[in-house]
């Protein structure tokens, strides 16, 4: 068992998207309008591992990072309607953004969104490629989807990033979930926060830091947790008091589609009048 006084250092460093909302936009092959507001950074939801490409008149203009199938976008100055190029790196698929600045206030994240069909080097590959993608992992793997699933976030978490094992078909996707989840263990004193999330197919895998609130040891019980899902792994079995270093870990979730349909909302907040 790995020594656990290292997790939360590892797990602090994982990007989790809050609840704020997002623009939706299609990819048909069209470019895309993106509008940035001046001194904010707006996030763009790509799901691909994916190269940007940008005139140099934005050298001083627009600040530009990608990391893990997102890329964040943060305008210096103003500038009129200009084209970015996103370049998928497994497909080689071209995405065009036209991107503009000017004042205004913070901007909800965009996730770019894919029709029934993908677009591979001008070629439509139909989705159910992706349950074939998913067939050939279990075959070549041996195992079930989502434990390779499991395993795969598990690696990425804990394990050295050049320990971990590349699998094609896994990509990072956001996490649609509040910061704080009440009702994935609502009778343990636990709180569950959301970290990252892959998916492979129609399959996802999220992993959520749990960590105990009581002066005493919790043993973990699948069946208590709450919610829709196909697989649900913890990384250790029990948790030590608060304030120990076992007092922390990690449970995995495998759901069809994304963990926000799975999991129970979280109850509607009173209004300040207590109604």
């Amino acid at each position: 068992m790995m020594n656990r006084r290292y997790l939360l250092p590892l797990l602090a460093a994982c990007y989790h998207a809050g609840l704020s909302a997002t623009e939706l936009v299609q990819w048909q092959r069209l470019p895309l309008p993106v509008v940035l507001h001046t001194g904010h950074e707006r996030v763009i939801f790509v799901n691909r591992n994916v190269r940007v490409g940008y005139p140099a008149a934005l050298d001083d203009k627009l600040r530009i990072q990608s990391s893990g199938g997102t890329v964040y976008l943060l305008a210096r100055d103003d500038f009129s309607r200009t084209r970015l190029q996103l370049v998928d790196m497994d497909s080689g698929e071209l995405i065009l953004l036209d991107i503009s600045a000017a004042a205004g206030d913070e901007l909800e994240p965009v996730e770019l969104r894919y029709g029934e069909a993908v677009y591979r080097n001008d070629k439509a590959v139909k989705a159910d490629e992706e349950e074939a993608s998913t067939s050939r992992m279990a075959a070549t793997t041996g195992l079930p989807v989502p434990v390779v699933l499991t395993r795969y976030a598990a690696q990425s978490l804990y394990a050295p990033l050049r320990t971990v094992e590349p699998l094609n078909g896994i990509t990072p996707v956001p996490v649609r979930l509040p910061a704080v989840v009440s009702t994935l263990l609502p009778t343990e004193a636990v709180t569950a926060a959301p970290l990252a999330a892959w998916q492979q197919g129609a399959l996802t895998v999220t992993a959520v830091k749990l960590q105990n609130q009581r002066q005493a040891r919790i043993d973990l019980d699948p069946r208590a947790l709450q919610g829709q899902f196909l697989t649900a792994t913890f990384q250790h079995r029990w948790l030590g008091a608060k304030g120990t270093p076992e007092d922390t870990t990690v449970v995995y979730l495998v759901t069809e589609g994304g963990a926000d349909t799975s999991v129970i909302p979280e109850p509607a907040a009173p209004d300040k009048e207590g109604k």
